[in-house]
């Protein structure tokens, strides 16, 4: 009878950042902005790829697409945050807690691979730079992304799918998200299954990722440091140069949220460096890409100037 009440679950509660009513106002205004500052920034992106001709290439058709996933990420947590900031509720169904948490992982997979394979196109083009159009043609990049995303899937499904066979009786979740770890923390039933599936998609959809974007980096320093020319050197490193600091930041804050989760027991330093997984490295991932390519600033400013001249005419049709 006592297991049959722990497992009609209805609701978990997010117990968000902070439970001061003084600073919901100010956490709001944060991360409100912030989500907008990403949304748009990974949009003018997306549109700045696609309107111009010459951003037609592999590398960019990757950068898109690893856009398109930032602003899927950032939209599976912070919309839900706000809303409960706003009507100060707390609460999350149980389905929606799953929904979250699937996305959530779907998501982070695809950063993974997207970024991975982008690593393979920098290595492709700086080591076998003769070989470049025909190894990463059109298809196989297609391939790759297609791959990425059916991959990111079935990760998802399998962590998420045997949370259905737990029961809880705790139901509030130290966070701003449903983050398994910390809902694998509620439950009252034996996890052993899910930590296991947890670290073995972790190893296949994380460290072999890492792995392969630390060997593509070796092959690509190896082949810079035997260019003989300065110039040459400055800009094979200037194509790899903002991926690479994606990268650093991508995988420093997530890995910081799983070091500081192990380091202390107080979740208060796992959350700050949550906001900065799930929140500041997609919102600065277009400003790292504009601003260090020449290419992708060029794009962003006939954008901007064409749809300035767009609005221009609409105001002279409409007088």
């Amino acid at each position: 009878m006592e297991r049959g009440n722990k497992t009609r679950v209805r609701n978990f509660l997010l117990l968000g950042l902070s439970e001061e009513p003084d600073l919901q106002p100010v956490l709001f205004g944060l991360f409100l902005s912030a989500y907008l500052i990403t949304v748009f920034g990974n949009l003018l992106i997306i549109l700045a790829v696609s309107s111009d001709p010459h951003l037609h290439t592999p590398m960019y058709f990757f950068l898109s697409n690893l856009s398109f996933v930032d602003i899927c990420f950032t939209s599976t947590t912070i919309p839900k945050m706000l809303v409960n900031i706003q009507t100060q509720r707390k609460v999350i169904t149980y389905a929606g807690c799953l929904s979250q948490i699937f996305f959530f992982i779907l998501f982070g997979c695809l950063d993974n691979l997207l970024l991975t394979v982008m690593a393979f196109d920098r290595f492709v083009a700086i080591c076998h730079p003769l070989h470049y159009t025909v190894i990463i043609h059109p298809r196989l990049c297609g391939l790759l992304v297609l791959g990425s995303w059916c991959v990111s899937v079935v990760g998802s499904l399998l962590e998420t799918l045997p949370v259905l066979r737990l029961s809880f009786a705790n139901m509030e979740i130290p966070h701003f998200f449903c983050d398994l770890p910390e809902v694998l923390k509620l439950a009252c039933s034996d996890t052993f299954v899910n930590n296991i599936v947890v670290y073995f998609v972790t190893i296949v959809l994380a460290v072999f990722p890492l792995s392969g974007i630390l060997f593509s980096y070796a092959q690509i320093f190896s082949s810079i440091l035997r260019i003989s020319s300065a110039g040459g050197k400055y800009k094979a490193f200037s194509t790899c140069g903002s991926h690479l600091l994606v990268v650093s930041l991508f995988y420093g804050t997530g890995l910081g949220v799983y070091l500081s989760s192990a380091a202390t027991s107080s979740s208060r330093t796992s959350l700050v460096a949550s906001v900065m997984y799930t929140m500041v490295t997609p919102m600065l991932n277009p400003f790292i890409y504009s601003l260090r390519n020449r290419d992708m600033k060029g794009a962003l400013g006939a954008l901007l100037t064409r749809a300035a001249t767009l609005k221009d005419e609409a105001v002279i049709g409409l007088s």
